[in-house]
């Protein structure tokens, strides 16, 4: 079964983070909100957006761009508020008010989530709605005058969700459910490179949009003025399904450029199967658990039926199914698993019509009827899946979390099926220890949902494990010294999904890997060579911030499975913040603070591109790429995109938090392209400097602009 083309590529940088295989949460960002007093609803105006989207493969790099104006009578201060996407990683804000440019700084503090006007954050403001479950939220600290503006700009990384050749992006920009005044300017800018042939580009939200595909590069651009922000930015593009196969990439930052004492290479392997017909499928053994306890009466009930529906309608010619539901008694649909035919189908779906939401909430009593029918299962040749959501607590059967789990072990070892259990939470009231441990120790997912989430959650999860390949997935290699591998343990394969494997190397040079698992009950393996990079690859400077996003959230779903006083709890939230602060992370337990001033070069170039047409067409002969690594310990390198030979040579001056210049650095210019300036940490005298944010100045021509690094002893 050669389910895979047997050749390596290079691929871009940080796909890294599609670890955790297949579940999303919702896609993108909105537009934020400049709050004045969230209970009145009084907001900033918004009077110009741009969204500036730069694709390496499937991983966006997102700039957004606003200007808000204050139409108050008096100056005021003001929090900016942005719906953050849970799956996303931010990498920096910064604004500028009166001429001057602020940046804020990760540190390890909770984000504060009181609004200005709600009470004290204690009850919901209208504004909570929009803002969604994990919003993002940050005070201004300087005062915004009457009628004045402020420019903040946002960016963060996410990988684009992937599914048979098609990448989604989607920048919720549904805006008039907090203005009805149109906006005086916005823009979408879509650049796109990608390994895999480009087949289509199309932008599928508004009219109007120009796009151009040269193959493996492809932008995309949309401008409108004077409208209101009333449809959600949505582009799709189609990748080549003749490239399919196991690929790729690693980068290496020798002489200790990285703040930790793990390895100093960077890898990512991935696997997708051919999508097509001659792909063959494993037969799926498939029981849905539906929750219709009394708190899922109205909208979420009927979401749940329409869910069950989609999954019945959806399964394959030789699967079994069944249904089990449950209240304070449990019931299934059938005794036991029964084949997918068009009479078995036809009443499930009357079954699932008759279901009503009443009673107390037996989670116990409906995991053990369902695994015990998978004793009935003869042979191990299916891919045996259940899917449980819930929106409540056990309140009924065995109710405490570690005797729901202890149950749920007893019965999957007297089965000798181990079903994989992927959960959902619906709403704020369920128990997501509970939820988060029954997935992690059943190989599955969890994720957790909005009240309004489950029909499309559900129906697009099932659309990705519909099809699986291989089963009982892992990875060896030929030496050791690979460390801190993602994720943990591996998921199964589906056709049209990708798996994604990620860590970390101490030696460079050839690694051979082997890839195996099960399918149609017999083993099977693939065997390929990796040649580690010895070499940084200048394109993967948000390589370490992804890494140490997914390193997160994986120490996050052990933090949350313990008890928040005890000893490993502790730990685990150190390390959370440890390197939250160190990579720049936003976490539970740190958060963008402050609003360290910048050099007012920078805000006079980019204040330029604003009041022109809009932020992001720099005009200037070069352009500031960023520092790698920031933070850093002892060598950085600074690299600058030189667009036009303007000057013999680039000059960067270096400045502490008070001003002082510490280092004064000088690099020649032959031609265009990416020049790197190194970095040594020490100061003109040959001191090293201490720990702290420090300023680069970079002059070129006519041009300079400023740039944050921060130092870590």
């Amino acid at each position: 079964m050669n389910f895979f083309t047997t050749r390596f590529r290079l691929i871009g940088t940080a796909i890294f983070m599609a670890l955790c295989m297949g579940l999303t949460s919702d896609l993108g960002w909105a537009q934020g909100v400049g709050v004045v007093d969230a209970s009145s609803e009084n907001y900033l105006l918004l009077d110009a957006n741009r969204i500036d989207v730069q694709v390496e493969d499937q991983v966006a790099i997102v700039t957004s761009t606003q200007r808000f104006r204050n139409t108050t009578p008096d100056s005021t201060l003001f929090t900016f508020a942005f719906p953050l996407a849970e799956d996303a990683s931010p990498i920096s804000i910064r604004w500028q008010i009166n001429d001057v440019w602020y940046r804020g700084a990760i540190e390890p503090v909770p984000q504060d989530t009181t609004l200005p006007g709600d009470g004290g954050g204690g009850g919901r403001v209208p504004l909570d709605d929009y803002l969604g479950e994990t919003p993002l939220l940050f005070d201004i600290e300087q005062f915004l005058g009457q009628d004045s503006s402020v420019t903040v700009e946002l960016q963060y990384v996410q990988l684009l969700p992937y599914q048979f050749g098609n990448v989604d992006f989607e920048f919720p920009n549904q805006y008039d459910a907090i203005q009805s005044d149109p906006v005086a300017e916005q823009e979408l800018l879509f650049n796109l490179s990608s390994q895999r042939s480009v087949l289509d580009v199309v932008l599928l939200s508004h009219s109007g949009g120009t796009v151009e595909n040269g193959g493996n590069t492809a932008t995309l651009s949309y401008e409108g003025s004077e409208l209101p922000l009333t449809s959600d930015y949505r582009v799709q593009y189609t990748l080549s399904q003749d490239e399919l196969g196991l690929f790729g990439f690693s980068t290496w930052f020798p002489d200790s450029l990285v703040v930790d004492e793990a390895g100093r290479g960077f890898f990512t392997f991935v696997a997708e199967p051919d999508a097509s017909e001659n792909t063959e499928v494993i037969d799926k053994v498939f029981t849905l658990i539906i929750d219709r306890s009394g708190s899922m009466t109205g909208t979420k009930i009927d979401q749940a039926r329409e869910a069950a529906d989609f999954i019945v309608n959806n399964l394959n010619e030789g699967d079994l199914f069944n249904i089990v539901d449950f209240s304070s008694e449990v019931q299934s649909f059938q005794p036991e698993h029964v084949p997918f035919t068009p009479e078995n189908r036809d009443a499930a779906l009357s079954y699932i019509a008759s279901i009503r939401a009443s009673g107390a909430t037996n989670i116990s009593g409906a995991l053990q009827m369902a695994i015990s029918q998978f004793a009935m299962l003869q042979g191990g040749n299916t891919a045996n899946l259940i899917v449980f959501f819930t929106d409540g607590q056990a309140n009924r059967g065995v109710s405490d979390t570690q005797g729901i789990l202890d149950l749920v072990a007893e019965e999957v070892n007297v089965t000798e099926t181990q079903p994989v259990i992927y959960t959902f939470g619906i709403g704020n009231d369920v128990d997501t220890q509970l939820l988060t441990l029954l997935a992690r120790d059943n190989n599955g997912l969890v994720e957790f949902l909005g009240n309004d989430q489950l029909e499309n959650r559900i129906t697009d999860f099932y659309l990705r494990i519909r099809n699986p390949v291989l089963l009982n997935t892992s990875i060896a290699f030929d030496r050791t010294g690979i460390v801190e591998l993602f994720p943990a343990p591996l998921p199964s394969l589906y056709k049209g999904q990708q798996m994604i494997v990620s860590g970390r190397y101490d030696t460079p040079g050839p690694l051979n890997i082997t890839l195996s698992g099960s399918a149609f009950g017999q083993p099977i393996s693939f065997d390929y060579t990796l040649n580690l990079s010895d070499t940084a690859v200048t394109q993967y400077q948000f390589l370490p911030k992804i890494w140490a996003k997914q390193k997160i959230d994986q120490l996050l779903v052990a933090y949350f499975s313990l008890n928040a006083s005890s000893s490993e709890a502790k730990a685990l939230r150190d390390e959370v913040i440890t390197l939250g602060v160190n990579y720049g992370i936003v976490t539970p337990f740190t958060s963008f603070q402050g609003g360290e001033e910048e050099d007012d070069v920078n805000a006079t170039s980019v204040e330029e591109e604003i009041e022109g047409e809009m932020p992001g067409r720099v005009r200037a002969s070069f352009e500031v790429i960023g520092n790698y690594p920031n933070p850093f310990r002892n060598e950085t390198r600074l690299q600058v995109n030189i667009q036009r030979i303007d000057a013999p040579t680039v000059k960067v001056r270096i400045y502490d938090s008070v001003g002082r210049l510490v280092r004064t650095l000088e690099v020649p210019i032959t031609g265009p392209g990416i020049v790197e300036i190194e970095w040594d940490g020490l100061s003109d005298a040959g001191i090293p400097v201490s720990s702290g944010s420090y300023i680069a100045i970079i002059e070129y021509g006519d041009t300079m602009f400023s740039h944050v690094m921060a130092v870590v002893r």
